[in-house]
């Protein structure tokens, strides 16, 4: 119990910040665009109450990734739908992406500012969980940019890829929303039932660890250390 508590309190700030600005990102470009739904709704917020979805939270804890509650986007609203969702789209992955970014740059900040420092010891107390949540903040932001560009419709790469595909294409892969779902549960899920190999193993992983190296540098062990000891 000490150590659900323990990983709680290391894991709720970063994921809840992650999954809030992605989705807000959405809202917010879709705003700039011409759909103000988001905005209507009252979802242009980052009060995560607003787009917490309970069980995406605590995948978030099981599994090491997941969803809040999608900002409504009409995209039969946006000035130029076909292009337009594309930017819509792409803004989720862009703005984990700057999250990672600047965590791994207050992280960096952080090691160098402590070793300059001659006796670091009575700071540990205010620096160690710091650095604990930013390490997370790098991991989890960078996890959900790659997973939501794989393009499989409601992901946000399935919503790129229609923007990019010809029309008569693009018509047809949106279908493939319907499905979405299963499709990303069989992707998760079925590898582990089959024994197979999975896309998180052979795609997510490898992608994962070089992005947190190139970002996280020095401290790309804190970030690998403190990942496994959260998600086992």
């Amino acid at each position: 119990m000490e150590n659900f508590f323990l990983k709680l309190s290391i894991m709720l700030v970063p994921a809840l910040m992650a999954i809030t600005c992605h989705e807000v990102s959405h809202g917010y470009v879709a705003d700039k665009f011409g759909d103000n739904t988001a905005r209507y709704m009252g979802r242009l917020t980052l009060n995560p109450l607003k787009h917490l979805d309970i069980f995406g939270t605590l995948m978030v804890f099981i599994i090491g990734i997941g969803w809040a509650k999608p900002v409504p986007v009409n995209f039969n609203n946006l000035r130029h739908p076909k292009r337009d969702m594309i930017w819509v789209g792409a803004a989720g992955p862009v703005t984990n992406f700057i999250l990672a970014s600047l965590s791994a740059a207050a992280l960096r900040g952080l090691g160098a500012a402590t070793e300059r420092v001659a006796d670091a010891g009575p700071l540990q107390v205010f620096v160690e969980p710091v650095a604990l949540m930013l390490a997370f903040s790098i991991y989890i932001n960078l996890l959900l940019a790659i997973f939501n560009l794989i393009p499989v419709p409601p992901l946000d790469g399935g919503r790129v890829a229609v923007g990019l595909l010809p029309y008569r294409l693009a018509t047809a892969y949106a279908r493939v929303e319907r499905y979405g779902m299963l499709i990303i549960i069989a992707l998760i899920f079925l590898p582990d039932v089959l024994h197979i190999p999975s896309i998180f193993q052979y795609v997510i992983s490898p992608v994962l660890s070089v992005g947190i190296h190139l970002l996280a540098g020095p401290q790309s062990h804190l970030v690998f250390t403190v990942t496994r000891f959260l998600m086992h």
